[in-house]
Parts: C-alpha cells; sequence; structure tokens
C-alpha cells in the first residue's frame, strides 16, 4: 500500500502544476505570448548576429538574421523594426482587460485616469533613466519605446471611455493630421543644403524627392519641433540632430498604433466565436497593410519607423494583428499551450527583462569571463563567442524570470 503513494516531489510538481494552468487560463495567454516573442526579439540582441554575419559574409544564414536583427537605415521593415510597434499594439490590447478589472474592483473612472497619468509618469521617467545610464548627467531624450507609450497612455485611456466609432475618428484625425503637418512643412529637397551638419552622410541614398522629401532624415517637422524642444532642458551641448532620426513626436502616431492595438482588444473580449474574432484581426491586419503599402508605393508617405510616418502606422498596424491573431488562434482557442509557456514567463514580465537587459547585460557577461574565462565560449571558434556569451547571458535573465514566474513574482507600472 505505501509504495503506491505518490513521491512528495510527485506531488509537489502536481500542484505547482495545477497553479501554473489554473493562472495561466485566468489571462488571455496568447497577449502574454506575444508580448513574450516581441521582447524575445528585443533581448535578443545579446546573440550579435551582426558578428557572425561581418565573419561570413557570404553566409545567407547570417544574413538573413543580422537583417532581422537590425533596424533598416530609413524606409522599410525588418522584424526588428516590429519590436517597439507591436510593445505598444499590446498595450492597447491590454487596455479594455484593465479597465474592465478595475471597474470589478470599483475603481472609478476618476480614479482609473489617475492611475493611468502615475503609469504615464513611471514610464517617462523610466525610459530617461535607462537612456541616461551612460551619460554624465540627465539624458533627457523621449523618443525610446516607454516614453513614447507613456506620452501617449493618458489619451488612449480617455479614448478607451469612447465609443469604437469616436476611436476610429481620432484615430484617423491623427494619422491625416500628422502627415498634413509633415507635407506643410518646407520640404528638403528645396529648402535644405547641408546634411552633414545634421548626421547625414554625402553618400545617403534614402533621399526622396516630390512630396515624400517632407519626410527626409533630420530635415523635417518632427526634427525642427526636437531642435527647440530638446534644448529647453539641460544639456552638455546644443541638440541638433538625432543620428538614427528618431523624433519626440513619434508618441503622436504611436497612439494610433495603441488604438490599433484598443480595437483588437475590445474585439477580443466581445462575446462573440472565436472564428469571427479571428476574421476581424486577420481583416483588419489586410486592410491596414495594404493601405500602408499604397500609401509609401504612390510616394503619398513613405513607410519610416524612425519617425513613425502614417503609413507606417498603417503598416506595423497590420503586422501586429496578424501576430495577434496567430498567437490567439493557436493558443487561446486551439489550446495549444504548452509550447508558448517558454515565451509567456518573458512576457508576463516584460518590464523586467526590458530592465535588466538595458541595465546589467555587460555585467552579467563579464562574470561569465571572470569566472569561466573565454575557453568555454570558444568552443565552436572566435567568431562565435559573442553567440555564446550572449546566450549565456540571455539564459541567466530567462532564470531569473522563472524564478519571478514561480514565486508569483510580477512588475506591474
Amino acid at each position: 500500500m505505501a509504495n503506491s503513494l505518490p513521491h512528495p516531489a510527485t506531488l509537489i510538481h502536481a500542484k505547482r502544476l495545477h497553479q501554473e494552468t489554473g493562472f495561466l487560463k485566468s489571462r488571455l495567454m496568447s497577449m502574454d505570448a506575444y508580448r513574450g516573442f516581441v521582447m524575445l526579439l528585443m533581448a535578443g540582441e545579446l546573440l550579435h548576429f551582426s558578428e557572425l554575419h561581418d565573419a561570413f559574409p557570404t553566409s545567407v544564414f547570417w544574413a538573413f538574421l543580422a537583417y532581422q536583427q537590425s533596424h533598416v537605415d530609413w524606409a522599410g521593415c525588418s522584424l526588428h523594426d516590429l519590436i517597439q510597434p507591436s510593445f505598444s499594439f499590446l498595450v492597447g490590447v491590454a487596455l479594455p482587460y484593465s479597465m474592465a478589472s478595475r471597474s470589478m474592483q470599483g475603481g472609478s473612472i476618476r480614479s482609473q485616469f489617475g492611475h493611468a497619468l502615475r503609469r504615464s509618469l513611471i514610464l517617462v521617467v523610466l525610459g530617461i533613466f535607462l537612456r541616461s545610464i551612460h551619460s554624465t548627467q540627465t539624458n533627457f531624450t523621449f523618443e525610446d519605446t516607454l516614453t513614447q507609450i507613456g506620452l501617449g497612455y493618458p489619451f488612449l485611456f480617455l479614448l478607451g471611455t469612447t465609443a469604437p466609432r469616436t476611436q476610429w475618428f481620432a484615430l484617423a484625425g491623427i494619422l491625416v493630421g500628422y502627415w498634413l503637418a509633415f507635407v506643410l512643412y518646407p520640404a528638403s529637397a528645396t529648402t535644405f543644403n547641408n546634411y552633414a551638419s545634421v548626421g547625414v552622410p554625402a553618400t545617403w541614398t534614402h533621399h526622396y524627392t516630390g512630396l515624400a522629401a517632407h519626410f527626409n532624415k533630420n530635415s523635417n517637422l518632427a526634427w525642427a519641433f526636437d531642435t527647440w524642444f530638446l534644448n529647453l532642458f539641460p544639456r552638455p551641448t546644443l541638440f541638433l540632430f538625432n543620428r538614427g532620426g528618431y523624433v519626440t513626436l513619434s508618441f503622436i502616431p504611436t497612439l494610433g498604433t495603441m488604438l490599433l492595438g484598443l480595437q483588437a482588444g475590445q474585439w477580443l473580449r466581445a462575446e462573440q466565436p472565436d472564428r469571427a474574432i479571428i476574421r476581424q484581426l486577420l481583416i483588419a491586419g489586410a486592410g491596414s497593410l495594404a493601405l500602408g503599402l499604397v500609401l509609401h508605393l504612390t510616394g503619398i508617405c513613405p513607410i519610416v519607423k524612425r519617425i513613425w510616418t502614417p503609413a507606417w502606422t498603417l503598416f506595423s498596424g497590420g503586422c501586429c494583428f496578424a501576430f495577434m491573431a496567430f498567437f490567439y488562434a493557436l493558443i487561446d482557442v486551439a489550446k495549444r499551450r504548452s509550447w508558448a509557456f517558454f515565451l509567456t514567463v518573458i512576457g508576463l514580465n516584460s518590464i523586467a527583462i526590458y530592465c535588466l537587459v538595458e541595465l546589467i547585460s555587460p555585467f552579467i557577461t563579464n562574470s561569465f569571463y571572470i569566472h569561466l574565462g573565454h575557453g568555454p565560449f570558444l568552443v565552436f571558434g572566435p567568431a562565435f563567442e559573442p553567440l555564446l556569451a550572449g546566450a549565456a547571458t540571455l539564459g541567466t535573465f530567462y532564470l531569473i524570470l522563472l524564478w519571478m514566474y514561480r514565486r508569483k513574482l510580477f512588475i506591474r507600472i
């Protein structure tokens, strides 16, 4: 009889599995898995595919991975370019769930808006802090993912309290208004002749002519705004340009990306068949992609992530709809969840992994070298050392997140 009793370790494992399953079922797991996928792409920079491409320049495989792990120079899109819009899109998806949860707990719209303002402030401050860790003083910059979401989040919340029709009108107003503001600003092709002064090399091949010239790098409306706005803050030197062409005003069309996510979140929460939800997501994705491409190909508005053009909002939003449909269909509808556990662990602590990568990546990698030396990372030759060291660092971060997950420790803002 005694031998038929299950081992205590088996009971503990079964209890833990039951708790984890119950916890995951109480959430839209596809949203967490998608967020985990996005954060994995971000943290994947630690794998240094570009260095392997440099070591093996004729390899199509490493060239492909290096391209997908880098931002395109100006117009176009890589998988890496979809990290920020996906993260922004998922903020919109999560909002209806967050508002419903707080309402069930008795939270008024006024108190929820107060929370939205606090969350906005924390995101902006955290973004500035993370961008200042290698500076001699506070680096007041507002173009990174956290600050962009923070700047737009209060407006997203207010629009989340309105009817879907109002939200669609707001989206149209944001995209048309942002485009119009750019095209009314003098085009660089007729007013700008010193690109070297704004960090654009003479060999730059991405200049546009015609209507699209209003969206050229470091010679557009948003760049002009930053040469005024960013110099209002203490700086070691006068701000003249951002080397990547990124701009503060991108938070306006980023709000458009979050509004697309808000629509997806409202559809996912609606009481309708799963097939109908998936169909809505796919139709919205195809429509957004097509419209973005039409604007780009006709020269009306190029697809440029760095200044978040309206065409980029639509194109990247279409990709986000498609990703959301894929994860939702596979995980929440088909119930194929076991494979996504790895991503879910990351997605449930997205702020934690973001901060870990930004703050202590060099420390973790150097610790491996200090205590293990370079030998274990040279097993496949010097070319693969950055990949293996990065994988070890990434694995360490995952173990930290898994430990946090086991103990239900989730960083929320």
